[in-house]
C-alpha cells in the first residue's frame, strides 16, 4: 500500500512540476504584461515550493516506512536508496533554489547584491530543472519495487 502511495505521489508531483514549467509560467508571460506576469509567476513558484517541501518530506517518510517494513520482514537493510535520495535532492533544490535564491533575486532586481538578476534566475532555473528530473526519476522507479 505504501509503495503504491509513494508511486502515485511522485507521479502527481512530477506532473505538477511539468505543468508549472511548461504551461502555467509561460502562459502568464504570453497573456499578461511583464510586471503582472512576474507577480503571478512569483506567487505560482511560492505555492510550488510549499507543495514541493511537503511532497519531499512525505515521500522520504514513506520510503523510511517501506524500508522499515522490509527489514522487519527479513530483507537486508539499505540505509540509502534512490527512493530516499531523489526526494532529498528535490528538497535540497527547493530550499536552495526558492528559499535561498529568491531573496537574492529580489535584491538584484532592486539593483543591490553580488550577482545580476539574470545570473541568479539561471541558477534558480537549474535548481528547478534538477528538482524536476529527480522527481520524474522517482516517479519512474517507484513502481519498480524489488524489495
Amino acid at each position: 500500500m505504501f509503495a503504491r502511495l509513494q508511486a502515485l505521489l511522485a507521479a502527481l508531483w512530477g506532473g505538477f512540476l511539468l505543468c508549472v514549467a511548461f504551461a502555467a509560467a509561460p502562459s502568464a508571460f504570453a497573456v499578461l504584461d511583464r510586471v503582472q506576469a512576474g507577480a503571478f509567476v512569483g506567487r505560482l513558484f511560492s505555492v510550488e515550493a510549499q507543495v514541493s517541501l511537503a511532497a519531499a518530506l512525505v515521500l522520504m517518510l514513506l520510503e523510511r516506512r517501506i524500508a522499515r517494513d522490509a527489514v522487519e520482514a527479513g530483507a537486508p537493510s539499505h540505509v540509502f536508496s534512490a527512493r530516499l535520495l531523489l526526494p532529498a535532492v528535490a528538497l535540497f533544490c527547493t530550499v536552495a533554489g526558492y528559499y535561498g535564491l529568491q531573496p537574492m533575486m529580489a535584491d538584484a532586481r532592486a539593483g543591490h547584491g553580488v550577482a545580476s538578476f539574470a545570473a541568479l534566475h539561471g541558477v534558480s532555473l537549474a535548481f528547478f530543472g534538477v528538482k524536476g528530473l529527480a522527481v520524474l526519476a522517482l516517479a519512474w522507479i517507484s513502481p519498480r519495487r524489488t524489495s
